[in-house]
């Protein structure tokens, strides 16, 4: 063994063993049985990979250090203790996800690879129960709550809509400013609607396609997963259900249950372990980049309103009012997200409008005197 896999395997055993000390740190805090054993199995599977580099850095005649934990396992094991686990768990979330695919590139460690990601997937659902609570136990509840999407979509048509409106509003007090004439100011407006407009339909189609895509490419490894390795998918699934508050003895008939048909199968551990709805796979990308064009447009066509009926300082002073109040309204809707006050919200986005349309017209007003000598 060179010094570099020396090195590498020496890192890998110090991660292995902190993981195992912080996983039985959490299992001694946790209070509720089914998680607390959840997370004695993780640290039994971590103990495992230690002693496989152990055993091969044995074999190559390497000495083994004395194990002590690092000050960031310390830390988070004193505030498990102190705080419970709620409080690190994202944490450890996090840096499980970092690390799931750390052994990804060596060829003598799939099977830690793939226990690896298991763990950060894991870690994930319980993650996402425990922000909502165990009692019951109850998973369509527990589903129903986090695969809710109608917060998701109205947030986008609120932003959307900002987006359009903000940036065609500037666009337009900046060709103003300069005293262009009114049809100019007008094709301007319309020109800046429609390019935003595309690029926002071309960038959610871009984005919902290429979830798509990956979401086919996960489920793809799933399938494959299943099909060479069944007996520790179902253990996986089984582990899924205990975090959401099942009993080892309902998770495990559960899991076995489902696996009897591998169709069902794969489409629940698409859902539970993925976060994926194989019926959906995120949704449609030519749905999302036609709903983003009109959200978009809907914003941007409030300030060239205007300018179709009137002309000069006039149109204006009329469509920084039109968009003033159409600011406001998207301020008001942007208060189901804060929980701000509808006067505070709608107040402050009228504010930042308006200071970026002045703003450009000034800087238009200043080009177009230069311009004219």
């Amino acid at each position: 063994m060179d010094k570099i896999k020396q090195k590498m395997a020496l890192d890998s055993l110090d991660d292995e063993l902190n993981g195992a000390y912080l996983y039985d740190a959490l299992a001694q805090v946790e209070k509720d049985e089914r998680l607390a054993e959840v997370y004695q199995r993780m640290a039994t599977v971590e103990r495992k990979h230690a002693d496989k580099w152990i055993s091969r850095m044995k074999e190559a005649g390497v000495s083994i250090p004395k194990f002590s934990p690092n000050w960031r396992t310390r830390v988070l094991a004193w505030a498990a203790r102190r705080f419970g686990v709620n409080a690190v768990l994202p944490t450890i979330t996090s840096m499980e996800q970092k690390d799931s695919q750390k052994y990804a590139n060596m060829s003598d460690a799939a099977d830690m690879s793939a226990d690896e990601l298991s763990h950060s997937r894991l870690l994930q659902q319980v993650t996402k129960s425990v922000s909502g609570g165990l009692e019951g136990g109850l998973l369509a509840r527990l589903e129903g709550r986090h695969r809710a999407s109608g917060g998701n979509a109205l947030r986008a048509a609120v932003l959307g809509a900002n987006d359009g409106l903000v940036s065609n509003l500037s666009l337009v007090m900046g060709v103003a400013g300069a005293e262009f004439q009114n049809s100019t100011i007008l094709i301007t407006g319309l020109a800046g609607l429609l390019a935003g407009a595309f690029s926002m339909a071309l960038g959610e189609w871009l984005s919902v396609q290429s979830s798509r895509e990956l979401y086919q490419h996960q489920i793809a490894i799933e399938e494959a997963e299943i099909a060479s390795a069944p007996e520790e998918e179902v253990e996986e699934l089984a582990l899924i259900y205990e975090a959401r508050g099942m009993s080892k003895q309902e998770a495990q008939k559960l899991a076995k249950k489902i696996f009897e048909d591998p169709s069902l199968a794969l489409e629940t551990l698409a859902r539970e372990e993925l976060n994926i709805d194989p019926a959906e796979l995120g949704g449609s990308a030519w749905e999302a980049a036609i709903t983003s064009f009109f959200l978009f447009a809907i914003g941007a066509i409030i300030p060239v309103i205007a300018f179709t009926f009137l002309s000069g300082m006039a149109a204006v002073i009329c469509s920084l009012l039109i968009s003033a109040v159409g600011l406001f309204i998207i301020g008001t809707g942007i208060t189901l997200f804060t929980g701000r006050s509808i006067l505070f919200s709608g107040s402050r986005q009228v504010i930042f409008g308006l200071t970026a349309a002045v703003i450009t017209f000034g800087i238009g007003r200043l080009i177009g005197v230069n311009l004219g000598g």
